[in-house]
């Protein structure tokens, strides 16, 4: 082989190899044993069947709660797409030397725990927290409310979680139009509303639909917002495989449910990919 047919490949050995090691392989784990038998007495016993999987779909419970994960997901994706252009077209658009600092507060979340900012809501939304103490204090409510432990609250928490991811990847996408386009568009007699429509909307799609791809895939894997803040009719897939796994110790069940959500977000990228274009959001990124 000549050198500079393997140099890339040696370049890419230790990411490939943390790869393999961390997500391949255990993935192939997890769908190994969704095929095994748990004994009634606990243990794991090595096999080939699909009961696990025909015992999922028997009982009305498990698809239903994969059914509140897709509808929760979607709405997460329309409030963040919706909370989350507005922001990115003022950073697009801003020239004040506060920018950067701007930008850098949509970040600053990061800088603290997930579980951290998930629990904070407790302290808002519980019925001595903050937002109750202040309703109570100007006399809007004579009782507190109940504003935890539903799906209002477990949306919250996912919103605070994933709305950067939105912001910035909408942001990214608006940096990398042309700004000559829109020169040209109001040379044409467009006014701003007009430019926007026609311009700046479109060539944005790339980034807004990498985010509501990211936001609905992070949406429908994630366990701790459903389990601090949502009640027992709000959990998610997420938490109904961690249940299984670790409560019960069901590896084969759990796995097998672990598969079926895995099989899902392939087949939404696949889609996203067939129809609309992964390297579209590579493009964005890169600013053309």
């Amino acid at each position: 082989m000549k050198k500079q047919n393997w140099q890339p490949w040696a370049l890419l050995s230790p990411s490939l190899s943390a790869i393999l090691l961390l997500l391949v392989i255990p993935v192939l784990f997890i769908i190994v044993y969704s095929f095994w038998l748990r004994a009634p007495t606990g243990a794991v016993i090595p096999a080939f069947q699909l009961g696990n999987y025909a015992r999922f779909f028997e009982d009305l419970f498990y698809p239903s709660i994969l059914f509140r994960t897709i509808r929760v997901s979607l709405i997460c994706v329309f409030l963040c797409l919706i909370m989350g252009y507005i922001p990115a077209y003022f950073f697009h658009r801003s020239t004040s030397r506060f920018r950067q600092a701007l930008i850098l507060l949509v970040l600053l979340p990061f800088w603290i725990s997930f579980i951290i900012r998930t629990m904070s809501w407790i302290n808002i939304l519980g019925t001595t927290g903050f937002l109750n103490h202040l309703l109570l204090k100007i006399g809007i409510i004579s009782q507190p409310l109940s504003l935890l432990y539903n799906e209002a609250a477990v949306l919250m928490g996912l919103i605070q979680f994933l709305l950067p991811f939105m912001i910035l990847n909408i942001f990214v996408s608006l940096e990398g139009i042309d700004k000559n386009l829109l020169e040209a568009a109001r040379s044409m007699g467009c006014n701003e509303w007009q430019a926007f429509r026609e311009v700046t909307l479109p060539l944005s799609l790339p980034g807004v639909s990498a985010g509501c791809l990211l936001v609905f895939v992070l949406t429908a894997g994630t366990y701790l917002p459903p389990m601090i803040l949502g009640g027992p009719g709000n959990e998610m897939i997420a938490n109904l495989i961690f249940n299984r796994v670790i409560g019960t110790l069901d590896w084969p069940f759990g796995s097998a449910i672990s598969v079926i959500l895995l099989l899902l977000l392939g087949t939404i990228v696949w889609t996203y990919n067939r129809y609309l274009g992964i390297s579209q959001i590579f493009k964005a990124f890169k600013g053309n």
